[in-house]
């Protein structure tokens, strides 16, 4: 039958479109994620699709054989989204990489799924426009993949996630057909909202092959701050008070001293080592409201025991102190053979009592951590190096990890703000999902799904 299946797709596909040798088909059965369990099972084909005639020829054929179809982008998600656990079809959207339309006019963008959101950004930017979401790893992140997990990053906390700039899909369902889940307009109140169906379902629902984002004009000036503390305390009620006092950056982000340390001993640009966390603070707006903001942020860092605030004179600044930042997980690797992150995230009330439970959590299992977050949100990513070659090690960060997850939970957070459920989370989602609502998640994914095909056996 896998015979047949890769026949057919050489049939129908351009040449060069379907890999089936072992070492190609094990490369791509990988995503950014440190799930030992995804070395069980590896693709049994790798498709390149070019374009949405591909794409349905694709699920036509996977839906004769009953063969799994798994999206995949450039596989930077971090919950095992991309892995195909059963085998099948790695559908890679690597060449369908356009950008179809900019319409300055209406304000929008309309690309293919292959898009990196850097180059979104980039060309929106270029026509004085702006796409705030932006993930840390936003050069690679591709647009499909940012839809498929909802994904964020630091602008959320003003500007909000990947959904909220979606205004239309083209969605190739599992039956083969292509449907329209909005319109061209920014504001759509006709029938029921699909796009926020399709946008975080992990490419369970549908292959999105178009996407049109709403765009919004670029901010006359940004700034960049970056403010040291001495007691985790002063840093989080810094945040509470800047947000009282109803100031709202485009970002607040949060490096604690391992993270701190730890990207200044393989990348270095200048971090403080010996205090005991920093905020990433970036303003945006005209040049009056940013120059106030400043003040009155500078205001509050220092009333908060501030011992030391940095700040961009200029674009190439702002990038350096953001390059420490987004450096933070690469750093990370470097100390053991794996690395792991997560993304739970509280009301912002309890931000301190989750930090510091997580540091907690992590001296009693012996594990290193390095915290960073965003925390105008709320949110955290424990960035966790491991060895997963230690049985002893691996045990004790599975068991961290549960105790993160609860502690998460018990002050009133969830287990994921952006990175999705996929593998990784799976067997939590129960503890904040309450079971009338997921039994009606799994009755839409055999609405739109009925033979299971579309990356099967993730979420729930």
């Amino acid at each position: 039958m896998l015979t047949k299946l890769k026949s057919e797709l050489n049939k129908k596909l351009p040449r060069g479109s379907v890999l089936d040798d072992i070492a190609e088909r094990y490369a791509y059965s990988f995503d950014a994620s440190e799930i030992q369990a995804k070395c069980s099972n590896i693709a049994d084909v790798v498709v390149f699709v070019q374009t949405i005639d591909d794409v349905l020829e694709v699920v036509k054929i996977a839906n004769k054989y009953k063969t799994p179809i798994i999206c995949r982008g450039a596989g930077t998600n971090t919950v095992g989204s991309c892995i195909p656990v059963n085998g099948g079809i790695i559908l890679n959207f690597s060449k369908m990489n356009k950008i179809l339309e900019l319409n300055t006019q209406n304000m929008t963008i309309k690309v293919q799924p292959g898009v990196t959101v850097g180059e979104i950004q980039k060309i929106a930017e270029q026509n004085n426009l702006f796409y705030p979401p932006d993930p840390s790893n936003l050069k690679v992140s591709t647009i499909g993949g940012s839809i498929a997990q909802n994904s964020a990053g630091a602008r959320c906390f003003k500007y909000g996630s990947t959904k909220n700039y979606i205004i239309d899909m083209l969605v190739v369902t599992a039956s083969g057909e292509i449907i329209r889940t909005g319109s061209n307009t920014v504001k759509n109140a006709v029938g029921y909202d699909l796009n926020s169906l399709f946008v975080g379902s992990e490419g369970t629902l549908g292959i999105v092959v178009e996407a049109t984002l709403k765009l919004i004009p670029k901010p006359q000036e940004t700034q960049v701050l970056m403010a040291y503390f001495n007691d985790i305390n002063d840093t989080i009620e810094s945040v509470n008070q800047i947000i009282g006092q109803k100031i709202f950056p485009s970002t607040i982000d949060f490096m604690d001293r391992n993270a701190l340390s730890t990207v200044e001993q393989f990348y270095h640009t200048g971090l403080m080592t010996d205090k005991d966390s920093a905020l990433l603070i970036e303003i945006d707006g005209d040049y009056e409201s940013v120059l106030k903001s400043k003040y009155n942020i500078c205001q509050i860092l220092n009333l908060n025991n501030a011992v030391n605030i940095q700040y961009s004179k200029n674009e190439q600044e702002a990038d350096e102190i953001w390059k420490a930042r987004r450096s933070s997980m690469a750093a990370c690797a470097k100390l053991k053979p794996n690395v792991t992150t997560d993304d739970i995230i509280v009301p912002r009330e309890n931000l301190a009592k989750l930090i510091k439970g997580v540091q907690k959590i992590c001296e009693e299992y012996n594990l290193t951590s390095c915290l960073v977050g965003h925390v105008g949100d709320g949110s955290i990513h424990p960035q966790i190096p491991v060895d997963f070659s230690n049985k002893n090690e691996y045990e004790a960060y599975k068991v961290a990890k549960v105790k993160m997850y609860e502690l998460a939970i018990s002050l009133g957070g969830t287990i994921s703000g952006e990175h999705g459920v996929g593998l990784e989370k799976k067997p939590y989602i129960s503890k904040v999902v309450e079971s009338g609502a997921l039994n009606y998640m799994r009755q839409i994914k055999k609405v739109f799904d009925p033979n299971n095909i579309l990356n099967p056996y993730k979420i729930f």
